[in-house]
């Protein structure tokens, strides 16, 4: 398969047009992936263009393809997003990663009242710095036409407003309804949200604002998953209720 790159900015390059990759993305190219000269490579914007071209030249800071072929993807619907709460170590990172290889469109840090993990103002820049950089390499990894969004942190009430509008699915392993047993419906353009708690789990008193506000707790089975291993469960069998796979 063509290594695929992507640019920080949206291109209107058309097979013909050559492309100019520079910056980080040129010495990923060049010195880590070594790209030669006639290979095949993928391009993206992140945005929904695709572009199928051959290496040109190579060199360490500018890496040129000649574009032979442009894809244009629509923006998915309905859009899929991903509630993560802040856990310790490496294992909310670890659930971004996936979810964003599973195809998740956005993904929103959750300062949860159990999380561990606490991001103050200047803590919380950083970690969506961190976060978008690993839903970038992980676009990357699985060759996605659109990039997912790492929006800022939200607090537990902004999600209960959210849920007004949006089909709300709290992942709690004592709820009497499996998810796979919600009707999701691909002509229901309304966002699917999956909320993921910390490692104590979603204490009760968010559980209530969040089911109050509209949001229906699901369960995955009969055992309990860690906190980086739920969400992206669960997004497979959304992908699957809505024929995104």
């Amino acid at each position: 398969m063509a290594l695929h790159f992507l640019l920080d900015t949206a291109t209107d390059a058309h097979p013909g047009d050559t492309l100019v990759l520079t910056g980080a993305e040129a010495h990923h190219a060049a010195a880590v992936r070594r790209v030669r000269v006639g290979e095949e490579v993928t391009v993206g914007d992140g945005r929904g263009v695709r572009l199928t071209g051959a290496v040109a030249s190579v060199a360490p800071k500018e890496v040129r393809v000649e574009v032979g072929e442009r894809v244009v993807t629509p923006a998915p619907t309905p859009r899929t997003v991903l509630v993560q709460a802040l856990a310790k170590g490496d294992r909310d990172e670890l659930a971004v990663q996936a979810a964003t290889e599973l195809g998740v469109d956005e993904i929103v840090p959750w300062q949860a009242a159990r999380s561990v993990s606490r991001w103050d103002a200047a803590k919380a820049a950083k970690g969506v710095a961190r976060w978008e950089t690993i839903a970038r390499e992980a676009a990357k990894q699985a060759h996605r036409s659109w990039l997912a969004v790492v929006s800022d942190p939200s607090s537990t009430r902004q999600l209960a407003a959210r849920s007004e509008r949006c089909r709300m699915l709290v992942l709690e392993p004592t709820a009497s309804v499996s998810l796979t047993e919600v009707a999701l419906d691909a002509a229901d353009t309304r966002d699917v949200v999956l909320v993921v708690g910390p490692e104590g789990g979603i204490a009760p008193d968010e559980l209530a604002t969040l089911e109050q506000a509209g949001a229906t707790l699901v369960r995955l089975g009969d055992t309990v998953l860690r906190t980086s291993t739920a969400g992206p469960v669960a997004l497979a069998l959304v992908n699957a209720a809505l024929g995104r796979w």
